[in-house]
């Protein structure tokens, strides 16, 4: 079965504090856009295990590889015996705070639930996809959603306005462990807008852009020029970076403007013209 596994944004992530068990107690409004990673996923009743394969050397393997842990949470929760071959083509960065990791492990448990005819629902599916990452249970339910606490309780919106999205990547990506763990201590760097941003009936705004913005000043610098550009509504971080993204205006020219920024900023930077998309489709 050959499936596509959507990226995600943070059109807002607020920290509302630091829990007892070391994480960290969150709200945020995620929403997946149209850029996906490829999977093909085979089952072999006569052999046993996870084959993995994937064309991008920079993502983890074996049990490392959020994909192989959903496999082999799926097998382990319904008894399944059976061999299972994923072929992973990546689209989605790594270590890009665009959730390519989870959304392969979440689209998984979805594509196997259906390989399988476990019928499980996706409530039990969001508990499955707990124990595997905290962004895994929003791609479960493949709509826009409010997330809270460490991201596993979902709440499915409606979006009434697709939103037309430029995405901006630098070469670095940011561990998102280590951006949490700055979050306390971090101040805001002077001249650099933090505050929240309305545009599009949508609230923009991401506290660990803090943190983030204190070590990779380029982001910062990143912002700060997208918002000056005519064309974008508003800028922000996605999760814990590296990637920025510009909400744009209604016939906006986006392949103008991601040359623009190369042009003005960084030659290298990875760019993708993309749209949100909040309404539920089948795995």
């Amino acid at each position: 079965m050959q499936v596509f596994a959507p990226a995600k944004i943070n059109l807002s992530l607020k920290i509302l504090g630091r829990r007892e068990d070391g994480f960290h107690e969150i709200e945020t409004v995620m929403a997946p856009i149209s850029l996906f990673d490829e999977i093909n996923i085979d089952k072999d009743d006569g052999k046993k295990g996870i084959e993995f394969r994937c064309d991008d050397a920079s993502v983890p393997q074996a049990d490392d590889n959020l994909a192989v842990r959903a496999a082999k949470t799926f097998l382990e929760a319904t008894k399944v015996k059976s061999g299972i071959a994923i072929e992973l083509k990546k689209k989605i960065p790594h270590g890009a705070g665009l959730g390519g990791g989870s959304s392969d492990a979440a689209t998984t448990l979805l594509v196997l639930n259906k390989l399988f005819k476990t019928n499980l629902p996706r409530e039990a599916l969001a508990k499955m996809a707990e124990a595997i990452g905290s962004d895994v249970p929003f791609f479960i339910f493949q709509s826009a959603a409010t997330c809270r606490g460490q991201g596993e309780l979902v709440t499915p919106l409606k979006f009434h306005e697709q939103l037309l999205i430029l995405l901006l990547k630098p070469a670095f990506a940011v561990p998102t462990e280590w951006a949490y763990s700055r979050w306390q201590d971090s101040r805001e760097i002077p001249g650099v807008p933090y505050a929240a941003q309305q545009f599009a009936d949508q609230i923009f705004i991401n506290d660990l852009e803090r943190p983030v913005f204190e070590k990779f000043v380029f982001l910062s610098q990143l912002k700060m020029w997208l918002l000056k550009q005519p064309e974008v509504g508003a800028a922000l971080m996605s999760g814990s970076g590296s990637t920025m993204f510009a909400v744009l205006r209604s016939n906006t020219d986006v392949d103008l403007v991601a040359e623009r920024a190369k042009s003005e900023l960084d030659p290298e930077l990875w760019t993708c013209a993309c749209a949100t998309r909040s309404v539920r489709r089948a795995a």
